[in-house]
């Protein structure tokens, strides 16, 4: 299903993070491509999917699936009744329906079987600065830790010699890409004024 309303998409994205199945796919494509730009901030669900896919944007050929054609989007079904149908064709076309949707979740349930669901995640390397030689890096660092979400799970550090005898903390992390991006963890970490002057993204990898 195709959706020209964000809001019906916002709805329908609540509770899955995919058009279809479990990964990215030519559904999410074909959805993407009717929107003419990122959903607004109140439609969490919606920017959160439309973000992630836009990561995919220069692999979109090479997603699974059969690319879909968008230019007549279905959102209601009520749209596609013809109420000038014979009995006849509407039996015809009940038999049809169901043999499709009967194929379609065979087809589904085996991949399904095949394939453990896949959590896009990257590794992300922080350099946090503090605001001076004197900043009390120990605490900076455990403040940092103490930034808690899900999808989010803290790894090594170290500290790295800058100049003048200060030292930046140099932190990884692992995310999960539709529940953590960057600029939540530089706005949450920079929030703490009194210790961190900056944060910056070292290194940015998928895993």
């Amino acid at each position: 299903m195709v959706y020209t309303d964000v809001n019906k998409l916002n709805e329908f994205l609540a509770d899955k993070s995919y058009m279809e199945g479990y990964q990215p796919s030519q559904a999410d494509v074909t959805q993407f491509k009717t929107l003419s730009g990122a959903p607004s901030a109140d439609l969490c669900h919606a920017l959160r999917w439309y973000n992630h896919i836009k990561s995919y944007e220069k692999e979109f050929g090479s997603l699974p699936g059969e690319p879909k054609n968008a230019s007549a989007p279905v959102e209601d079904e009520d749209d596609d009744v013809d109420l000038f149908a014979s009995d006849d064709e509407e039996e015809e076309d009940d038999e049809e329906t169901k043999r499709i949707k009967e194929e379609r979740l065979q087809a589904y349930n085996a991949k399904k079987q095949k394939k453990p669901a896949l959590i896009a995640k990257s590794m992300i390397i922080l350099d946090v600065k503090p605001w001076e030689d004197e900043t009390d890096l120990v605490e900076m660092e455990r403040l940092v830790r103490g930034v808690v979400a899900d999808g989010l799970v803290w790894g090594a550090s170290k500290l790295v010699p800058l100049a003048y005898g200060i030292r930046k903390l140099q932190i990884s992390c692992v995310v999960e890409d539709d529940k953590i991006g960057t600029d939540f963890l530089e706005e949450t970490i920079t929030a703490f004024e009194d210790h961190v002057q900056s944060v910056d993204i070292a290194a940015f990898n998928k895993l």
